[in-house]
């Protein structure tokens, strides 16, 4: 029996573990509105089961699910446009991993870099949860036949595992079912990097809450982070080219350009030559006028937590509506007794 054509269909997940920040923003939620604002089949989903691959504090699980809702919506997503849920309210997800558990290599997941990383020395104490943490995030793309998943570089290699598991399952039942699901990555700021160390990424982890713009800061705590962002002792260069040994300079010319939603060379046209001290309160006006609304909104947001599990839910309940269907269908082209789709 022919499948049917793969229809457009965009998802992502963000894990919950709290301090939502600028890079959060710029490379993903963001553009998550703006896929969404393009008319593009969208679904997204604060990744609960991922984030217990290592210890979670429950009472910080579930605030930090809210949150990251709440931060969501403050961006921009609307969530009757797209699907907005938490992953453990879809049983489909885990029930999909446990096949490509099946589908998959030992030899795939032994090279996966990540696990390596996160687990350091100490691999025979991780979690298998943690081990098979990327065949779960296939299930997550493939049980709603996504065509399309935006990433940051340190999850290609993942998604590239997912296009292995679907080549596979569709080479060994000979239909394809499953589609090759791309990887999308662009914009200026995808890598956000620290504003205390221009060759460091972002991250919630950094000791120093001054290297980073959390969602959840005010008005004047983000001037004040911008203001004291390390630099060095020159203007800008001319150009972009200038900016290629330049760390610190070309991280906040990218979040200025993400922001302000130009090119770098658009920026470098207007801001080339200024000095940090006329650059830095441009970008830090940029900023306020861009987060400063979405802090509130979430603020707002996060006092009434009864209407965030109503919409995840409601979400929930339509990622089913779609999941459902490809999971029995899975299903019965491997044979199980019972399968309806």
């Amino acid at each position: 029996m022919a499948e049917p054509a793969f229809t457009p269909r965009v998802f992502s997940g963000i894990q919950p573990t709290g301090n939502l920040h600028l890079g959060n923003y710029l490379g993903a939620l963001k553009r998550f509105a703006e896929t969404q604002n393009a008319g593009i089949s969208s679904i997204y989903c604060m990744v609960d089961l991922h984030a217990i691959t290592v210890w979670q504090d429950p009472s910080e699980l579930r605030h930090a699910t809210r949150e990251l809702a709440a931060g969501f919506i403050a961006s921009g997503l609307d969530p009757r446009q797209s699907i907005l849920f938490n992953q453990s309210q879809v049983p489909e997800h885990t029930q999909m991993a446990w096949v490509f558990n099946c589908v998959a290599r030992m030899g795939w997941m032994k090279r996966m870099t990540q696990f390596k990383d996160k687990a350091g020395k100490n691999a025979e104490q991780a979690s298998l949860g943690l081990f098979g943490y990327p065949a779960l995030m296939a299930a997550d793309i493939l049980v709603y036949h996504a065509t399309h998943v935006p990433v940051g570089e340190d999850q290609k290699q993942h998604l590239e595992l997912t296009q292995e598991i679907a080549r596979k399952f569709n080479h060994d039942y000979g239909l394809e079912f499953f589609p090759e699901t791309q990887p999308v990555i662009e914009g200026a700021a995808t890598r956000v990097m620290s504003l205390r160390d221009g060759s460091r990424k972002m991250s919630k982890s950094d000791p120093s809450d001054m290297s980073r713009i959390n969602l959840t800061d005010d008005a004047d705590t983000i001037a004040r982070k911008i203001r004291k962002a390390k630099t060095d002792p020159e203007p800008l260069p001319a150009d972009a080219d200038g900016l290629e040994d330049r760390p610190e300079a070309r991280n906040l010319v990218n979040i200025y350009a993400a922001l302000s939603d130009q090119s770098v060379d658009q920026v470098m046209r207007d801001a080339g030559g200024k000095p940090f001290s006329e650059f830095k309160p441009m970008l830090a006006d940029l900023a306020v006028e861009k987060l400063a609304p979405i802090s509130s909104e979430m603020s707002r947001l996060m006092q009434d937590v009864a209407e965030i599990d109503r919409i995840l839910a409601d979400g929930a309940d339509r990622a089913r509506a779609i999941a459902h269907p490809i999971l029995q269908r899975t299903y019965e082209i491997i044979g199980m007794v019972g399968a309806k789709p």
